[in-house]
């Protein structure tokens, strides 16, 4: 109890939890999403767009946070709007990640060459995020833009639930699922962008795709598998700072997606039990004369 006490008795503790938890609920329900449809290579390729976006930014003497966010946003309408169905094709999806990558390599050469001497965190810093480091008023502001991300989310999720399971029936039903499919991964973008900036551009999947494929592995109810995601990023997020901060030497990026890959290990390993179960209980084995 003591050390949990001494724990949050560093500010830099609280602008962590209040910005992470903001974020984690805002990245399990998206991801929740995100792995319904299939877009999980999406979730990856915008991921490196917030590193290039970020470092056109610090190329160019501005906020990162602005890089990263007009990156990442216009790259998910563009990968939303270019998808035959309104979602990311595969193939546009590669062609366009590496060139993103050229793209971050050209930025970062350029910033290491005229402009790292400003700041030479900063590099690190969008590659695995800076949880403790966030100030009050980033941690606010972070909390602020999550919650405005969540609104938008629940405003379109029932529509985009449909479109998600039939988009043929979306569409004859009068779903606008090329529109709706290019917004939600533009709040996918944003979504990173936001992320990026507490667990790092490297990691940003961890915590977008593996607590919804674990609530996935634990019900198969869409809404109750869409508020669990929210929950178990949560879990991932507190339970990565905590160990973090009693590990020193274990960066919270790290801590955060170990947690929530061992919480899918887990999911993983409960489901095929039961499904070994419920088979050994439905075909019995031959019996012994």
């Amino acid at each position: 109890m003591s050390a949990v006490t001494t724990m949050f008795s560093h500010p830099f503790i609280d602008h962590a939890l209040l910005a992470g938890t903001a974020v984690a609920v805002l990245c399990g329900l998206a991801g929740y999403f995100v792995v319904q449809r299939g877009e999980v290579f999406a979730g990856d390729a915008l991921g490196h767009v917030a590193y290039a976006g970020a470092m056109a930014a610090l190329a160019a003497g501005i906020s990162p946070r602005a890089g990263l966010f007009l990156a990442t946003m216009a790259a998910g309408l563009a990968l939303g709007f270019g998808g035959a169905r309104g979602g990311a094709d595969d193939v546009a999806i590669g062609s366009f990640f590496s060139w993103v990558l050229g793209l971050g390599v050209l930025f970062l050469t350029y910033y290491t060459t005229h402009r790292s001497g400003g700041n030479g965190n900063a590099n690190v810093n969008v590659l695995f995020g800076s949880i403790f480091g966030i100030s009050a008023a980033a941690a606010a502001q972070a909390a602020l833009i999550a919650l405005g991300a969540i609104a938008v989310l629940l405003a379109i999720a029932r529509p985009l639930l449909f479109a998600t399971i039939d988009p043929a029936v979306a569409r004859a039903s009068g779903v606008p699922v090329r529109v709706l499919g290019a917004v939600f991964l533009a709040l996918v973008g944003a979504t990173v962008a936001e992320a990026t900036q507490l667990v790092g551009a490297v990691v940003v999947l961890g915590l977008l795709a593996a607590p919804p494929a674990t609530a996935a592995r634990l019900t198969n109810r869409p809404w109750s598998a869409f508020w669990l995601s929210a929950a178990l990023a949560t879990v991932a997020v507190w339970a990565g700072i905590a160990l973090s901060y009693a590990i020193p030497a274990a960066p919270a990026s790290f801590t955060i997606t170990a947690v929530a890959t061992s919480c899918y290990l887990a999911a993983l390993l409960f489901d095929r039990l039961r499904r070994y179960r419920v088979r050994a209980h439905v075909i019995p084995g031959p019996s012994i004369p």
